[in-house]
């Protein structure tokens, strides 16, 4: 069973990506997830936050900003909060490329342009296969216009992809006004690679304390739904890769992920949950389920449920709308 894909022009032996996640914090455990079967990794995030931060200790104890430093430091977290420094980060993809021979991509998470070259380009020096931009990015300005999220995730994209000759990959969210035409716009602009979805983590309240709360719940399965309706109407119409991300519990949202037309399937709340030798089981669960269905390859199976290539292709747009409510009524 041929379980080889393309991704972003990099070659993996399988279709399962293990994302962004404090598992790839360690190199051990990156080694462990090649050896289950994983065809890439992505490391965990270097933040936007962690290099305005490291500036600007830097330019303290130069003197270059001693009057400004103290108010500057208290609107970003403390440095204490990151999991790594930048140097770290970069030791990391040294030391994960001399561990293992699958891709390693480096995410860079943040919202501005502000010093995303810079280290995009330090990140190519290190050794990383590629990058992915994770443009976290809630518009909270009621007066900015839709537009203006889309110049934002294009003007960084236009500034990585100068800085680099590695692949870039472009993480997003679904809340463009018209999600299509923004991601052919990314993919025209030169995004290797698009990452169906990023996930918002949305602020929650204590009623007792009056405090926010700032708590974690990792993805489930029923979280499929949105990213597979897209890259089921996004395949064979985007000159980039396709990366489906959120949800995967096991091998069906693999299955139904290839089928709707992603290159690779990304997952880390699994492997959180159930330990990196979980990989092994997703792909071996995978395999068996090609075999029983007569499909040889990756490539043979990926897109078949996609819009391009259903009976009734109006399923994804409104007749599905219709058809789902008229049959919860016939019940």
């Amino acid at each position: 069973m041929n379980l080889t894909t393309t991704y972003m022009g990099l070659q993996l032996r399988s279709p399962l990506v293990v994302s962004a996640s404090p598992l790839s914090e360690k190199t051990d455990n990156i080694k462990k997830m090649e050896d289950a079967g994983a065809g890439a990794v992505v490391l965990f995030s270097l933040f936007e936050e962690q290099i305005q931060q490291e500036i600007a200790a830097y330019n303290y104890l130069m003197g270059a900003s001693a009057s400004s430093f103290p108010e500057s430091l208290k609107y970003l977290p403390s440095i204490n909060d990151f999991p790594a420094g930048i140097d770290n980060y970069l030791d990391l993809i040294r030391k994960a490329k001399e561990a293992v021979e699958i891709p390693i991509i480096a995410s860079l998470n943040g919202t501005t342009p502000s010093g995303w070259m810079e280290y995009a380009r330090a990140f190519q020096e290190a050794g990383a296969d590629g990058i992915e931009l994770n443009i976290f990015f809630v518009p909270a300005d009621i007066k900015q216009r839709g537009s203006d999220i889309e110049y934002r995730y294009l003007e960084i994209l236009k500034m990585v992809k100068t800085a680099v000759t590695i692949p870039v990959a472009l993480k997003l969210n679904p809340y463009f006004s018209s999600f299509g035409h923004a991601a052919s716009q990314f993919a025209d602009a030169g995004a290797d690679a698009l990452v169906l979805f990023n996930r918002f983590y949305e602020p929650d309240f204590d009623i007792d304390t009056l405090e926010m709360m700032n708590s974690l719940e990792l993805s489930q399965s029923n979280e499929i739904r949105l990213p597979l309706m897209w890259l089921g109407i996004l395949y064979g119409k985007l000159k980039c890769s396709l990366a489906a991300s959120t949800g995967v519990q096991g091998s069906t949202e693999v299955i139904k992920y290839l089928l709707a037309g992603a290159d690779v399937v990304m997952t880390a709340s699994a492997v959180i949950k159930k330990g990196i030798p979980y990989i092994y089981q997703i792909l071996a669960e995978l395999e068996e389920w090609m075999q029983a269905r007569h499909f040889h390859s990756i490539r043979e199976m990926q897109g078949v449920m996609s819009q391009m290539q259903v009976k009734d292709p109006t399923a994804y747009e409104r007749a599905n709308y219709i058809k789902v409510l008229q049959g919860y009524a016939g019940r």
